[in-house]
């Protein structure tokens, strides 16, 4: 194990850990009125809940009109998030432990899963780079504060690489053009891989102790305001991970639900389930549990944001981050 590195998932057992989740306790009040919108802020990840969004599936169980924005990095959530113009948002694992370190009012509300091969770092063709060490002297691309931009400073660091010695460029996966290399994810990564190499995957970085994931927040009080509608946004994304478990050998290239998937995030139905593969999708039940919302999640935010600061790239690291994780959601949402 690289000293620093924070170690607290396998990919089978998700941010193991025991713990309390503080926020379990909540006090029951009238039914409240839906919200007339809903703003959500989403990424093209390819992920089972791309259904029912494709089918208003969200808009049909909340009962209200929902505005999609789309974001190309998890930073930009963030502040759409902290500036009051989105309620419920899509970010990885080191945006979120950056947030919450900065004690942005938020709850984690649903674990996508752990990233895999679906986010890796890819060398452009006659760059000469086949490995981590060959990024010395040369301009890579990575969107700063994402799982990508956290998963490249570990790999810098596992491979006794100094991050000074290299030009790291904060650029969306949009935004990427003519450069040395790219930690990024899909459809981006699909794009640049047809013609490069890739040097290194999440996976591996993982297995080196530094594994990250994604995840569904909410601003808190939207939650308080409204929490018939983030227990039903919950519920479509749950069933949507339910019916991958069920069937997912089913979602070849030229399934339907594949197609769908393909359309919302530009990715190629041919990609699609070998990067649905690069992830494991907990289901309700499993996310209620220890290793995740019920205490793991916590600990894997605390850890993270602990390598973070070791990076510089955060200025405190909290005592507890249960404050900003529920399992209340998951939990009603199961009921």
């Amino acid at each position: 194990m690289t000293p620093n590195m924070p170690a607290f998932i396998t990919r089978r057992a998700l941010l193991g850990t025991a713990g309390a989740a503080i926020l379990a306790i909540v006090i029951a009040g009238p039914a409240a009125a839906a919200p007339k919108t809903v703003t959500i802020a989403w990424q093209t990840v390819v992920e089972p809940s791309k259904i029912p969004q494709a089918d208003g599936a969200y808009e049909a169980a909340l009962g209200a009109e929902i505005d999609w924005r789309k974001f190309d990095a998890g930073a930009e959530v963030i502040a759409a998030v902290a500036s009051g113009a989105v309620d419920i948002g899509y970010v990885g694992s080191s945006t979120l432990a950056a947030a919450a370190s900065r004690k942005l009012p938020i709850e984690t509300i649903f674990i996508v899963g752990l990233i895999g091969s679906s986010e890796a770092l890819v060398a452009r063709e006659g760059s000469g780079i086949t490995s981590v060490a060959d990024l010395k002297g040369k301009r890579v691309a990575v969107p700063f504060v994402s799982t990508t931009h956290y998963s490249l400073l570990a790999a810098l660091q596992h491979e006794g690489v100094d991050p000074a010695g290299l030009q790291i460029l904060n650029l969306r996966p949009p935004e990427i053009g003519d450069i040395d290399a790219a930690y990024v994810w899909d459809p981006a990564l699909g794009q640049i891989r047809q013609t490069g190499t890739v040097v290194v995957d999440s996976a591996t970085v993982a297995g080196w102790g530094a594994p990250t994931f994604d995840a569904w927040i909410v601003r808190s009080d939207f939650a308080k305001a409204n929490p018939e509608a983030v227990t039903a946004f919950v519920k479509v994304t749950g069933d949507a991970y339910a019916a991958y478990a069920a069937d997912g050998a089913g979602w070849t290239p030229a399934s339907v639900a594949v197609a769908k998937i393909a359309g919302l995030t530009g990715a190629r139905t041919e990609d699609v389930p070998g990067l649905l593969k690069g992830y494991v999708f907990p289901s309700l039940a499993d996310q209620a549990g220890p290793d995740l919302l019920g205490g793991g999640t916590a600990t894997a935010l605390a850890q993270t944001s602990a390598f973070l600061k070791a990076q510089e790239k955060i200025d405190e690291v909290l005592p507890d981050y249960a404050p900003y994780v529920s399992a209340r959601w998951v939990t009603d949402a199961a009921k």
